[in-house]
């Protein structure tokens, strides 16, 4: 049996329909953020080039290219960084216009740092080593 001519038919809407907000950031400006983060997380050093190397596998000159923002890591290289690096981790998200994940990270890392604290003075006064948290 088909449905009256008069039924309506509800189409759903489609994702990307959706509005987000847009970051256009050029490929200079993904460099140069990235370049940031990684001279605040590791300092801009030659040894800090040797470091994110070892990190990442990557080539060095590649690596010494992402330090002065002629170029940004890829893929593959990218995730190692955000792995490892707190302030890379920053730039993507502020990049990617989801500065509320940076807020929800800093709010966990900051308790986590309060639970070791608080941990290490009931340690220093010789209490027993209840649950906290």
């Amino acid at each position: 049996m088909s449905p009256p001519k008069k039924d309506r038919k509800i189409q759903a809407i489609p994702v990307n329909s959706y509005e987000t907000p847009r970051t256009d950031i050029g490929s200079a400006d993904f460099a140069r953020a990235i370049a940031d983060a990684l001279r605040k997380e590791f300092g801009g050093t030659h040894a800090a080039v040797k470091t994110v190397v070892a990190l990442t596998k990557a080539n060095e000159r590649a690596v010494k290219n992402w330090f002065s923002a002629k170029n940004g890591p890829t893929g593959r290289h990218l995730v190692d960084l955000v792995r490892t690096s707190d302030e890379v981790l920053e730039a993507v998200l502020r990049m990617s216009g989801r500065s509320d994940l940076i807020l929800a990270k800093k709010l966990s890392d900051s308790r986590q740092i309060l639970l070791r604290m608080l941990r290490l003075i009931a340690e220093l006064q010789g209490k027993p080593q209840g649950k906290i948290g």
